[in-house]
């Protein structure tokens, strides 16, 4: 194959992987075709906006953020979404007699072919019509939307193979579940960056854009904008910015894809020894109680920290939990009982216990053969949650009362933080053990098909008797807060709390054990479907 063939050779199998993967199942081709409907909306709409905002006195700043955005979010998307393409892997091409050269520019094109280079396109397109004043700045424009998106791509791809041993392995796939944690910061720092510029208005991104317009692919940007105003020099200079920006990313991509074809794999091999370093040692072991309670314990924690979708849900649980209450508390517009959300996102984890350990429960299940080991089991589970969670939900109650300086109701929130949490391992265990479910190991899906139904029962069912069970004490919060005399004893809802959510977890294991012993067998077909 001549080196003239190799780029429109790697079009067409980009083009064949992509009409391939929408042909495995109609759910699938559904869902791409979901997405990519939704993203290009939403890219029109970026579009229009930006068009709109055309003559705009800060439109500059603006147009120069969204650059930088989108050349942050192509860096870091292998490694968050490694699975996502599967040209970003170029060790499957190893066999080939191909040189790193012509490979690269055919690399580079193929990863032109998509719906994430068409959204940068789109929003690229908008920016430049949003700055653009004259001929020569729609000229410059063409170079510059084009220098972009191939800064964008490029560094994706330089990324991705400097990373490609790490991103194949096991713990480099675990990288995806922190995809939850940015997602969870990002919408935050969104939403209160709308809520700033609603109130100021696009002048707040000056300072920013001041920086980022020497930042490709930012800077290309920028020079339409220079060129517009008449300040030739300084477009020149961020345009060769961009340009060797370009060059940079190509070299570096062309020096790892060599590294890659020429060097043998040896990333399993630090692997393996840090496994058998792990298996040989007990210092977690060495803190837990003694006998089934320790193992089942450890056994769980271990999850946490190894499983995918396990580590996932964490991740996302602990994220949450702390963002909302916080950045509520920093816009000014929260309240000390937001921190109650972190005690609800982490009781989430008690739900569907068994389904967590997939076909792997029949291991469990030969060591049931009583409702004294059910209970033994289950009140082993809820101790490893919250050796996570009781200090977690008092770290969160703690920082956000602090940031908002109602140390008063710092009592109260944490009691009904600990009732919240004890309602919600109470109910957790009964419908773990009466509405069981399956999670595949495989892919993003987190219930087995035709198993809808009774993840919706066990999660939203538990929650809703969690909230019923919490009545109480909420009751008691609110008469003591309305009372005239009751303020003074707003300190009792700690100890209050704490007692209540301590009996309702003892009664809940209590209730959960004799049904997790008698339905064995369902439990351990529900959760083995996957």
């Amino acid at each position: 194959m001549s080196d003239s063939t190799i780029t429109p050779v790697f079009v067409r199998l980009k083009l064949s992987l992509l009409r391939n993967g929408l042909r495995q199942s109609g759910g699938r081709k559904a869902a791409y075709i979901a997405s990519a409907v939704f993203a290009l909306l939403f890219a029109a709409l970026q579009l229009i906006g930006l068009i709109a905002l055309r003559g705009h006195a800060h439109v500059e700043s603006l147009v120069v953020l969204v650059a930088a955005v989108l050349g942050l979010g192509w860096a870091v998307m292998p490694l968050f979404f490694p699975s996502g393409d599967e040209t970003l892997d170029p060790t499957r091409l190893v066999m080939l007699p191909l040189r790193p050269r012509p490979l690269v520019r055919a690399l580079l094109t193929a990863s032109l072919v998509g719906i994430g280079p068409l959204f940068t396109l789109c929003l690229l397109i908008g920016s430049v019509v949003a700055v653009a004043r004259g001929g020569a700045a729609f000229a410059v424009g063409v170079v510059a939307v084009v220098l972009a998106l191939l800064v964008c791509v490029a560094l994706a791809r330089a990324v991705a193979a400097a990373n490609v041993r790490l991103l194949t392995s096991r713990k480099g796939r675990d990288l995806a579940v922190l995809s939850g944690l940015v997602i969870a910061i990002g919408a935050q720092i969104v939403n209160f960056g709308a809520q700033r510029l609603g109130a100021s208005g696009l002048g707040e991104l000056d300072p920013a854009a001041d920086v980022l317009q020497w930042v490709p692919p930012a800077s290309a940007i920028s020079a339409v904008h220079a060129v517009g105003e008449g300040s030739y020099g300084l477009a020149a200079a961020q345009l060769a910015l961009t340009a060797g920006a370009l060059a940079a990313l190509l070299a570096v991509w062309s020096r790892h894809l060599t590294r890659l074809m020429t060097s043998p794999d040896g990333s399993t091999l630090p692997a393996a020894e840090s496994a058998a370093r792990e298996r040989t040692s007990t210092g977690l072991g060495r803190l837990l109680p003694s006998g089934r309670t320790g193992t089942v314990m450890e056994r769980s924690l271990r999850y946490v920290w190894r499983d995918p979708k396990t580590k996932a849900a964490w991740v996302t649980s602990l994220a949450i939990g702390l963002i909302v209450p916080v950045f509520n508390a920093w816009q000014g517009t929260g309240s000390v009982y937001f921190a109650c959300f972190a005690a609800g996102m982490l009781g989430i984890q008690m739900y569907n216990q068994f389904g967590q350990d997939t076909s792997a429960f029949w291991m469990v299940a030969m060591t049931i053969s009583s409702t004294r080991d059910a209970y033994v089991e289950l009140r082993a589970r809820a101790l490893a949650l919250l050796l996570i969670t009781l200090p977690y939900a008092t770290l969160v109650t703690v920082v956000t009362t602090a940031m908002l300086g109602d140390w008063k109701r710092l009592p109260e929130a944490l009691g009904l933080s600990f009732a919240l949490l004890g309602a919600m391992l109470a109910t957790g265990a009964w419908t773990s053990a009466r509405f069981p479910y399956s999670i595949p190991q495989e892919g993003y899906k987190n219930v087995a098909p035709g198993q809808t139904g009774l993840a919706w029962i066990s999660i939203f069912g538990g929650m809703i008797a969690a909230a019923v069970l919490c009545a109480p004490v909420i009751a008691l919060t609110i008469w003591l807060n309305v009372s005239a005399e009751g303020e003074d004893w707003t300190w009792l809802l700690l100890p209050v709390g704490t007692a209540y959510a301590a009996a309702l977890t003892a009664v809940g294991l209590r209730l959960a054990a004799p049904q997790t012993a008698r339905r064995l067998p369902e439990i351990l077909t529900a959760v083995s479907k996957g």
